[in-house]
């Protein structure tokens, strides 16, 4: 398989008003996983040229599962989340800390010591 759960479509809305289709989430070492490109939360357009838009879920999915060996999505990453559990992995894993949990205190410190360091040198 292709190593992705999609949900979504005209009859199992995944987000309020959007009948589109999005990836729930990807199996770890899976082909999607293995490539790398495809995110959870995706809105996934077309597959190998095919439009999605106004698909029941059942006949996406049978887009999927009748894609072949070589597959072609067009997606559109979701810049904000919305519904839905974008971001769980399935797997335990977490998903770590933001970047800024990280810099933001790394420069205070940073900062801090270049401040003490040019106090301190100006007293001797």
């Amino acid at each position: 398989g292709l190593g992705f759960n999609i949900v979504g479509g005209t009859d199992q809305q995944y987000i309020a008003n959007d009948s589109s289709i999005y990836v729930r989430w990807i199996k770890k070492d899976g082909a999607a996983y293995l490539d790398g490109r495809l995110q959870e939360g995706d809105k996934i357009l077309a597959i190998n040229g095919k439009d999605l838009k106004d698909l029941r879920h059942r006949d996406a999915v049978e887009l999927f599962r009748n894609a072949g060996y070589y597959v072609s999505l067009k997606i559109q990453r979701r810049l904000q989340p919305q519904n839905g559990p974008v971001g769980h992995r399935g797997d335990g894993e977490s998903g770590g800390l933001p970047l800024a949990a990280i810099l933001v205190p790394g420069l205070a410190l940073a900062a801090t010591a270049v401040w003490i360091w040019l106090r301190y040198r100006q007293r001797v």
